[in-house]
């Protein structure tokens, strides 16, 4: 039970940097919440009931009633709960440029990511690979604007941003291990690297975020799934 004596619930899996974001808003409010396991494999009628539309993790029940879609969920909590710092600024300009930078991520960014995941041959992988410095270094400067010389994109606390692009960072590390590269690096983005340290380091971070080694051997599996030949 939380502030007010309402329910909270997070459906999802553990591995998902989606489901890790309205995980990590929570922590940042101090809200209490449950965390329900689905990999949907099948999908729950619990699933299927809350989000009838794209069908898919994550989901928030707050008193029963479900929001769903990541970065929306994180907005929804930021609004909904008094408790705990504000995740997006209270600026206008600033919200929309904090939330411009973070569909960026989801929009361009993550799937470039994805597609490092997925590459069946080394061509698909170094094109994929030179997109993702390309994005890295717009996303470099974007810290530093944003930043203004303080540990996040929030500035002095995590926020709205910094939650987007550090939900992806355990399947960031997961493919430097797997592809013998450095996707954060510091000759290019020195500042995202030293953000990278401090955001997994934040207590509300550190708890939800997957183990690098428990990662590495899902993606193994998975893939072998997709393509028994494949190897990562």
């Amino acid at each position: 039970m939380t502030e007010g004596n309402c329910e909270v619930k997070v459906l999802g899996a553990w591995p998902s940097p989606f489901v890790m974001r309205p995980r990590i808003a929570l922590n940042l409010k101090n809200v209490e919440y449950d965390f329900i396991v689905d990999f949907m494999k099948p999908k729950s009628e619990l699933l299927l009931k809350s989000n009838p539309v794209h069908k898919k993790i994550p989901v928030l029940l707050h008193n029963d009633k479900p929001v769903c879609e990541s970065n929306l969920i994180v907005q929804y909590i930021d609004e909904a709960f008094s408790s705990g710092l504000s995740i997006l600024p209270s600026d206008p300009y600033d919200r929309a440029v904090h939330r411009f930078w973070a569909a960026y991520i989801d929009d361009k960014w993550c799937p470039v990511l994805m597609t490092i995941v997925r590459a069946e041959t080394a061509e698909a992988k170094a094109t994929a690979l030179k997109q993702l410095k390309e994005g890295t270094i717009l996303l470099e400067d974007a810290f530093v604007k944003l930043s203004n010389g303080k540990p996040f994109f929030g500035g002095d606390k995590i926020g709205y941003v910094d939650i987007a692009f550090g939900s992806l960072l355990s399947w960031v590390r997961m493919l430097e291990r797997n592809n013998n590269v450095k996707l954060l690096d510091e000759a290019i983005s020195p500042s995202l690297v030293a953000w990278a340290d401090k955001f997994c380091a934040d207590e509300s971070v550190k708890d939800v975020m997957p183990d690098t080694d428990e990662l590495v051997e899902l993606v193994k599996i998975m893939l072998a799934k997709i393509n028994p030949t494949s190897s990562t």
